[in-house]
């Protein structure tokens, strides 16, 4: 009697613990898959699954999905200003043109009038007191911005959106050695600007000062849509951005805090839970261990019940998943079947 008891305990005891691995091997399935879902419904807004690409060669099959990138970008065709033939290893060069005008002061209701250095033309014809405060009509040179023809960031090339987005800004000093002949005969250099002005310290109306800016070569964090060998915008996103750009090397939560970091380890999980959903119907199953079919059998319904219930998680999802989980469970449930009827054969027998 006694030892009939100590093999139904030892039985029940197995049978517990069995459940208890099968249902932990189900937990950790559907909280994989339901992290997975939810930083991909929250990516979606933002243009799609991010896919972080180190540095090297872009990577392939990567079509509707955006990548995080990290470096310091490559400068391989630079900018040039040919007006003042100058040419900096810099993403984008600007420059700044500004004149020594008139410019109309209101104060309340007075008005008065100063000579102050302005990057644009200060129309004197509509001053109240345009007598004596004459403006030149026109700006003799005109500020522009150079953007390299080409900047790469971990392979990839940069469209011009995001060149244009890139943060900061650096003077530039003016380069005299390089001037053509006709601008060296007319400007000299005043700390960073190139200047007209015979004395800088007084300039005079009419005079011309130039300088440049540069956006600065310095460690950034791209996410952006990839094409081919380029990272663009992504088109019709929900915030209306399509890319974010941080200085600095940054996590995917640094740049888009609503989207939470998926599930580290995804194929182990998987892998995991299917073990633990395997061992605990092989547990289940106990009474029929002497058979190595038992062992595939309980693979086979620890599969099942994982598929099945990862496919669930995914409802409501991206079609994807649910198509490819509903294919592993219908097929791993055939198995089930197949071995369940052999050994009913083989133990007729």
């Amino acid at each position: 009697m006694r030892s009939h008891l100590s093999i139904g305990t030892r039985a029940l005891l197995l049978r517990g613990i069995g459940a208890v691995l099968l249902i932990a091997g189900l937990g950790l399935a559907a909280i994989t898959e339901r992290g997975l879902l939810l930083h991909h419904q929250a990516a979606a807004r933002h243009g799609g699954d991010v896919v972080q690409v180190h540095a090297g060669n872009p990577g392939s099959g990567l079509h509707g999905s955006m990548v995080l990138v990290s470096g310091t970008p490559e400068v391989v065709r630079p900018p040039q200003d040919a007006d003042f033939n100058l040419t900096v290893a810099t993403p984008a060069l600007i420059r700044h043109v500004e004149m020594f005008q008139w410019r109309e002061v209101r104060v309340g209701g007075d008005v008065h009038y100063e000579l102050d250095w302005s990057g644009q033309p200060q129309d004197s014809s509509r001053f109240e007191q345009p007598r004596g405060h004459a403006n030149p009509p026109a700006f003799p040179l005109h500020g522009r911005r150079f953007d390299a023809g080409l900047v790469r960031l971990a392979g990839y090339a940069l469209d011009p959106v995001l060149l244009h987005a890139l943060p900061g800004s650096e003077p530039v000093p003016p380069d005299p050695a390089h001037l053509p002949p006709n601008l060296a005969a007319s400007f000299s250099v005043d700390g960073d600007y190139l200047t007209t002005s015979a004395h800088p310290e007084s300039p005079r109306l009419g005079d011309v000062r130039v300088s440049w800016e540069a956006v600065p070569l310095q460690p950034v964090t791209i996410l952006a849509r990839p094409d081919g060998d380029r990272l663009v915008r992504a088109s019709g996103t929900d915030d209306g951005m399509g890319y974010q750009i941080q200085v600095g090397v940054r996590s995917l939560g640094d740049l888009l805090p609503d989207v939470p970091e998926p599930p580290e380890f995804t194929s182990a999980r998987r892998a995991g839970a299917i073990l633990l959903a395997a061992l605990g119907a092989m547990l289940l199953l106990w009474e029929r261990r002497r058979r190595m079919g038992d062992v595939l059998l309980a693979m086979a319904i620890g599969t099942t019940a994982v598929a099945a219930v990862s496919f669930a998680s995914w409802l409501g999802g991206e079609w994807r998943p649910v198509l490819q989980w509903l294919a592993v469970s219908t097929a791993s449930a055939l198995v089930v079947v197949l071995l369940y009827r052999r050994m009913g054969r083989r133990a007729k027998a």
